[in-house]
């Protein structure tokens, strides 16, 4: 393989992420008001979101292979705790506390699990200054 070819297979960044949702309305209206997330289109039976560049892919549920609660989405956030505190706020209950992932010199890495209304697992993630 070429250096060119090689470098053309290389996966680069993710972007798209799919979740399989039971009701299409009812999942898109808790993406986009509930967490606030782009709205970008919706074709047949899917809804697509804009996150920093990454496409968000819902799709209803057609086989009976697919499930909700196989994937985690990971969402980048500023500040855990706030972003934590605005969403309990709107009713989101998470699935427990802020966790400190990983400890730096300078930083750390928070998490904090919740669950969207189809059961897939959902995490809001950031790196906090260490004082």
């Amino acid at each position: 393989m070429t250096a060119q070819a090689s470098a053309d297979a290389k996966i680069n960044r993710i972007e798209q992420i799919h979740l399989p949702v039971k009701n299409l309305a009812k999942a898109t209206e808790y993406y986009r008001d509930t967490l606030g997330l782009a709205f970008m289109f919706q074709a047949a039976n899917m809804a697509f979101f804009n996150i920093g560049g990454v496409r968000l892919m819902i799709g209803e549920i057609n086989s009976p292979d697919q499930g909700p609660g196989s994937s985690i989405v990971y969402f980048n956030v500023a500040d855990v705790r706030k972003a934590s505190a605005e969403l309990e706020r709107k009713g989101i209950a998470f699935v427990g506390p802020v966790e400190t992932v990983n400890r730096t010199p300078t930083h750390d890495l928070l998490l904090r699990i919740f669950k969207d209304p189809d059961g897939n697992f959902l995490a809001l993630m950031g790196e906090t200054p260490r004082a």
